[in-house]
């Protein structure tokens, strides 16, 4: 039986209502309603019963959701039941930054290893992580079974690494930047291109202006 497509924004959203849910859970909230889900991240409560519905039934009609319920639901559907071991490459400003970003392992996103080609930064340490030379990648990620790996590289060395994480078995990467990757089709990849994001903030605020609003 074919498996249904879910749509990549559903997946978000569900990203947004399992730390919402979390929050709740933390405050005492015992049960809530789909409104109350999306006046909190601040979508309609048709698309939360929406987005919930590719995945199951889940609350009870005139009553709501289990908060604490609906939160494992969400963690179990995002693959979040189990810690992730990751690896960085790239060792610059934007590696770092990602190397000790605290909501990583918030999560259960847990960075074994960082690496770079740079003799100057090799042997170096980012809080508790030293830099390993690109060399020692593939007994990092063995000894692990790290599957995810993160791209802080130059656009120009973006395919050389993404095909030595593959070679070593990693089958999700997150890249930076305008990059467009080749790799097997079983290996997933997402982009994140932060000059994207700002762009659309200057057509909304453009958008808002030229229309008054």
């Amino acid at each position: 039986m074919k498996a249904p497509k879910i749509p990549e924004a559903t997946i978000t959203r569900l990203s947004v209502y399992s730390r919402f849910l979390e929050r709740m859970d933390r405050q005492g909230v015992v049960t809530i309603s789909s409104g109350e889900i999306a006046e909190g991240v601040g979508v309609s409560p048709a698309q939360v019963r929406k987005d919930l519905a590719y995945f199951g039934e889940f609350g009870t009609r005139g009553v709501g959701y289990n908060v604490k319920d609906l939160m494992r639901y969400t963690l179990k559907i995002l693959g979040l039941t189990r810690p992730w071991t990751v690896v960085v490459v790239g060792a610059g400003n934007l590696g770092t930054a990602l190397s000790t970003y605290k909501g990583f392992r918030d999560r259960g996103f847990y960075i074994v290893g960082v690496f770079d080609n740079d003799l100057t930064k090799i042997g170096k340490r980012i809080q508790d992580l030293e830099v390993y030379p690109l060399e020692k990648l593939p007994e990092i990620v063995a000894r692990h079974g790290v599957k995810i790996g993160i791209l802080a590289v130059p656009g120009e060395a973006a395919q050389e690494v993404a095909d030595l994480l593959v070679q070593n078995g990693v089958e999700a990467l997150l890249t930076f930047g305008a990059v467009v990757l080749n790799v097997p089709e079983h290996v997933v990849v997402r982009n994140v291109d932060l000059s994207v994001k700002l762009e659309i903030l200057t057509f909304n605020l453009s958008f808002r202006a030229s229309h008054g609003l």
